[in-house]
């Protein structure tokens, strides 16, 4: 007899488990016929599945990464291998707006969508692919008991489930309602529990503030000594009050849903019957009667019935009012001298029952305007976000075009036709960037440069460009009130909403009219600022500007600050004009507010901070040559066009270029040693390294390092409350190449000068300086925005002459109100005000003061032909910084003495003051 040899098959774990529940269920009739079966499957797995049309259709972070997952290593297997069944379910899930997770197989493997990803929180992404009771063991008694039941087949549901999520960085209680349905395979066996998660957070806080709007009219009509009262038409208590306890000894719930024959008795109801019927026609009933009391007696009752009107019309019950006037009537037969008390006694419950109703009627008003301006601040604050996204990346293309059209023009040099062409696309760009200005005024992303502003000053400067605007045929009325406040706010923008509002009045009025502007002082008291909550209370500059134009109705007023909404014709109007005033307006902590009547004109007033502080000068600054320079420069910018650009204008200029296309890299090349002076690199910068971040890596490892941020978009990271950030240097896109080379030599000597400035911390005291009598009793301003930098220059003239420090103009301002100042010795580039602009505040308020500009341009050209002004350069010594100071003194001195002579005075300071010169 043949011995048949037998070999032993080693089958995975699913096919074991695939014998047993087939031998367990009965579906074949012996183990041979359930073996073979296995076998079939095992060989039809060892051939390669080739999967039906392509995997997962559906975009989204989590479909990148379920696509990107190993999932041969997990439970599930390869997703070739995947159920149909499976493979729908993961599909519909990725593609669900609804937050869904899936928990598939014994091991409750959990595969979830976007949506479901931020209720994940900080568990995500780990929880993709994760088992439930490995991600979640803390709760597993309770997720256990749910997968249980699902796999049973069982569909349940858990409603107003209280969780914890974390959105736009912050954790948020929310309420959710959640739905676990089985997903069953081909042959019927539930493979998966998905559960569906639906948020009715607004909805539970509606039933919450619904129950307190209940408790608190409960609480209000509790506290009445009056029975108060619903019937419906069926003659049935719907609502009672406490009162009911008191007069007839039955608590509230007691008479609610009993029939008023119940409670009163048949012979009362029948006595009652008519006039109730009256009530449910729509008649105010009112009546004396005497009604039972709780001891057994009888007591005189005032009765109304007010009925309850429907938004149909219909009437569905009607209220009772039932005061007790038992006493009143007592003393009425008595004695008539109470007649006047009681019809005083019966108008004081009257106004309280009225004034319960306006009370309430005010509240629901109150509540459904909070409603509306908290949607209405919503919607704008989102279109916002999306235009400054969008002005962001309109930036980034403007300097490209803008770039290279300004390295175009030595090329085409002497080629007229050429040269005018290019001017033409420049004249483009700037009105490109203009309107990117817009859109970035309106999302409140643009960094102001605020300024103290006199308004009356101000609006009649700009008489002559607005009457150019508007034409001849409109007529223009400027009024002015008394005392008018000074404002903060930033001039150019101010200069533009203004314009803005004259030419829509002007078209509004078709080109023939009466414009009014009006300036005068505005208090918005806390009523005002509790009715629109984005305004805050306090003293404002109103400027208000009236047309007698077409007017506007309210659905057209409700839209006009959204960006691109105009009621002009097709390629009359951006759209832009009147949401840039109210983004500008908004970001300076100001309120806008619009009157219009159709067919009679309209008014929009703008609410704008008061300042306190005396009205800062503008002073035209020449912008001088521009020049390049030999440093190493690494260029940080994600844009490969943009990025290209900048590289090549800082080639022309001279420059060693680096460049990299994010944070990281950049990083990167920082790390690498090769040395490198400036880092120019975005703001807005992919990848988890944000710039910021950067920059304080980069002065981590490169002290003596200089950055200089740009960007068409600031977000937060930089500009906080409208203002740059203290030390933050930003160049804005678009820019032009003489900026770009300007701001690059401001920077650049800003840093040298600090650098020098580390290094003479350590010489102080080492190098004596040796002044005549006269210097070394000078009181020294030195106004400097870098700590570093305003630090070592006083510590340089501590111990030669009085020194007082100050880090912006308006510091400096009340110490020259304060202190006899001598010398000013300022920056010429200040946040705010001006270098230039605060010295002429300076001899407003110290006639004959010395004035010394520390600069970082050489090629600067304002104050070379002022007599009494010195250019001090970037970086400075102790020995040029004396030698400034004397040579300002000594222009001081000689300036008094001329002006007292005649103009044939002497310099009263000794020439040689200065020693080793």
């Amino acid at each position: 007899m043949p011995i048949r040899q037998s070999r032993n098959v080693s089958l995975t774990p699913e096919l074991d488990q695939f014998i047993e529940s087939r031998l367990a269920a009965g579906e074949y009739g012996n183990a041979s016929e359930v073996v073979r079966t296995a076998i079939k499957l095992l060989r039809d797995r060892e051939a390669p599945a080739v999967p039906d049309g392509p995997w997962l259709h559906g975009n989204g972070e989590c479909a990148d990464l379920i696509r990107a997952y190993e999932w041969a290593r997990s439970p599930l297997g390869d997703p070739a291998r995947w159920s149909p069944e499976l493979r729908a379910t993961v599909t519909n899930i990725v593609n669900s707006p609804v937050p869904k997770v899936l928990m598939w197989g014994p091991e409750h493997v959990m595969i979830y969508n976007d949506s479901y990803s931020v209720i994940a929180g900080g568990y995500h992404p780990k929880a993709l692919g994760g088992t439930v009771s490995g991600i979640w063991p803390e709760i597993w008694d309770f997720n256990r008991v749910i997968l249980e039941a699902g796999f049973r087949g069982e569909v349940f549901s858990h409603r107003d489930q209280p969780m914890v999520v974390r959105r736009n960085g912050l954790d948020e209680a929310v309420t959710f309602d959640l739905f676990y349905s089985p997903i069953r395979e081909a042959g019927g066996r539930v493979g998966g529990v998905m559960c569906t998660v639906i948020e009715n957070t607004e909805k539970v806080e509606a039933q919450r503030m619904l129950a307190r709007s209940e408790a608190e009219l409960r609480s209000i009509t509790d506290a009445l000594p009056v029975l108060i009262a619903f019937i419906d038409r069926d003659h049935v208590y719907r609502f009672a009050n406490s009162f009911y306890e008191d007069w007839l000894g039955l608590k509230p719930a007691d008479v609610v849903d009993r029939h008023v024959r119940d409670v009163f008795g048949e012979a009362f109801f029948e006595s009652r019957q008519p006039m109730m019927t009256r009530a449910l026609a729509g008649e105010t009933i009112h009546s004396d009667t005497v009604l039972p009391y709780r001891d057994g007696d009888e007591r005189a009752a005032d009765v109304r019935y007010i009925p309850r009107i429907e938004a149909d019309g219909s009437v569905s019950g009607f209220h009772v009012l039932a005061f007790d006037v038992s006493e009143r009537v007592e003393r009425e037969k008595a004695l008539n001298r109470h007649i006047e008390h009681r019809e005083r006694a019966e108008a004081q419950l009257r106004v309280l029952n009225e004034t319960l109703e306006a009370r309430v009627i005010q509240e629901i008003g109150d509540r459904r305007q909070a409603e509306a301006e908290l949607a209405q601040a919503q919607k704008m604050e989102t279109i916002g976000k999306l235009t400054g996204g969008v002005a962001h990346d309109f930036n980034n293309l403007l300097q490209v075009v803008s770039g290279n059209l300004q390295m175009l023009v030595k090329d085409v040099s002497g080629n007229d036709r050429a040269e005018r062409r290019i001017a033409n696309a420049m004249a483009g760009v700037s009105r490109g960037a203009k309107l990117a200005a817009q859109l970035l005024a309106f999302g409140r992303r643009q960094a102001l440069e605020p300024k103290v502003v006199n308004a009356t000053r101000f609006v009649r400067d700009m008489d002559d460009m607005l009457r150019r605007a508007i034409g001849e045929g409109i007529e223009v009325e400027t009024v002015v009130g008394g005392g008018l406040w000074n404002t903060f706010i930033d001039p150019i923008q101010i200069e533009n909403a203004l314009l803005n509002l004259a030419i829509n009045a002007r078209d509004a009025m078709e080109g023939q009219g009466k414009l009014t502007i009006e300036l005068g002082n505005a208090s918005l008291d806390d009523d005002y600022a509790r009715q629109h909550s984005e305004v805050a209370a306090g003293q404002y500059v109103m400027l208000a500007v009236t047309d007698t134009g077409c007017g506007m109705p309210p659905e057209i007023i409700e839209k006009v600050f959204e960006p691109f909404f105009s009621t002009k014709g097709e390629g009359k109007g951006s759209g832009l004009g009147l949401s840039m005033v109210y983004g500008f307006v908004k970001q300076s902590g100001g309120h806008v507010k619009i009157y219009s009547e159709v067919g009679e004109g309209t008014t929009i007033k703008l609410y704008l901070p008061r300042a306190d502080a005396p009205e800062d000068i503008e002073i035209d600054v020449e912008s001088g040559p521009t020049a390049g320079g030999s440093e190493t420069v690494l260029v940080v910018e994600d844009d490969d066009e943009v990025r290209a650009t900048v590289v090549e204008m800082l080639s022309e200029l001279g420059y060693r270029v680096l460049k990299a296309v994010d944070a990281s890299s950049a990083l990167s090349v920082i790390e690498s040693g090769i040395p490198i002076d400036i880092l120019f690199t975005d703001v807005v910068m992919p990848g988890r390294l944000k710039s910021p971040e950067l920059a304080r890596m980069a002065r981590e490892r490169l002290p003596d390092l200089t950055v200089l941020f740009t960007s068409g978009y600031t977000e937060n990271s930089i500009v906080h409350g409208g203002k740059l950030d203290a030390g933050v240097e930003l160049l804005s896109k678009p820019y032009s190449r003489e900026a770009l080379a300007r701001k690059f030599r401001h920077v650049l000597a800003n840093q040298q000068q600090c650098n020098k400035a580390r290094r003479e911390q350590g010489k102080l005291g080492t190098e004596p300086q040796t002044l005549c009598a006269e210097t070394q009793k000078l009181n020294v301003l030195v106004v400097e925005d870098d700590e570093l930098i305003r630090s070592v220059t006083s510590e340089m003239l501590a111990e030669m002459m009085t020194v007082v420090t100050a880090p912006s103009a308006e510091d400096a301002v009340t110490a020259l109100q304060t202190v006899p100042i001598d010398v000013l010795i300022t920056d010429v580039n200040l946040p705010g005000q001006s270098g230039p602009e605060l010295a002429e505040r300076a001899r407003t308020l110290r006639p004959g003061i010395g004035i010394v500009f520390a600069t970082g341009d050489n090629d600067v050209m304002f104050g070379r032909d002022d007599p009494t002004v010195v250019i001090l350069h970037k970086p400075f010594d102790a020995t040029a910084l004396v030698r400034a100071i004397s040579l300002s003194a000594m222009k001081k001195v000689s300036t008094v003495t001329d002006q007292a002579n005649g103009g044939q005075g002497e310099p009263a300071i000794d020439k040689d003051c200065v020693k080793g010169e």
